[in-house]
């Protein structure tokens, strides 16, 4: 399952979604690896950038998140801790298990407690299902996808704008 919001930032979600589809290969391999989790399913959330904390309401800073394997085969609601986790590094701006390890005084009561949230430059991505770490490690490498998504579209928006005639970028307006 995947359900997507629309964006404020530059990042919309189907950057969001191009992200987590390129890492679906490590994060679909890691279901059946025991070492990295027991649980066999996974979910990803990805805030919006464009939406700082203190801007809109939580709902409306998701951008992006995507369920492994079908929610039925849940054996616990990974949405509700990878939510957790995104909302806490969402409202800090610091990844979670830096929060529980060495910013205690920042948490309020019932926040999760749990590595998996991260923040990349300004990107929160946020995994649950796997160990605490390794739900670090698939959030941060999410996150790093968003950003070289961000480059590519960059790159492609440069290149078309180097191949239009002066005349046709300030016509572009109109």
């Amino acid at each position: 399952m995947n359900t997507e919001s629309p964006s404020r930032s530059a990042l919309d979600a189907s950057a969001a979604r191009r992200a987590v589809q390129l890492a679906l290969p490590m994060l679909t391999a890691s279901l059946d690896d025991v070492g990295v989790g027991e649980s066999g399913c996974m979910h990803v959330v990805v805030m919006d950038p464009g939406s700082p904390y203190g801007t809109c309401d939580f709902e409306a800073a998701i951008l992006y998140e995507h369920s492994l394997p079908a929610r039925e085969r849940w054996d616990a609601d990974y949405a509700y801790y990878a939510r957790g986790k995104a909302k806490l590094a969402w409202r800090t701006g610091l990844d979670t298990s830096l929060l529980v390890s060495h910013a205690p005084h920042l948490l309020r009561h019932g926040d999760m407690r749990l590595g998996g949230g991260i923040v990349e430059h300004g990107i929160v991505v946020a995994a649950s299902g796997a160990n605490p770490w390794f739900d670090d490690a698939f959030a941060r490498s999410v996150a790093c996808l968003l950003r070289a998504v961000a480059h590519e579209r960059l790159s492609a928006a440069t290149t078309s704008d180097s191949t239009q005639s002066p005349q046709e970028a300030g016509n572009a307006g109109t």
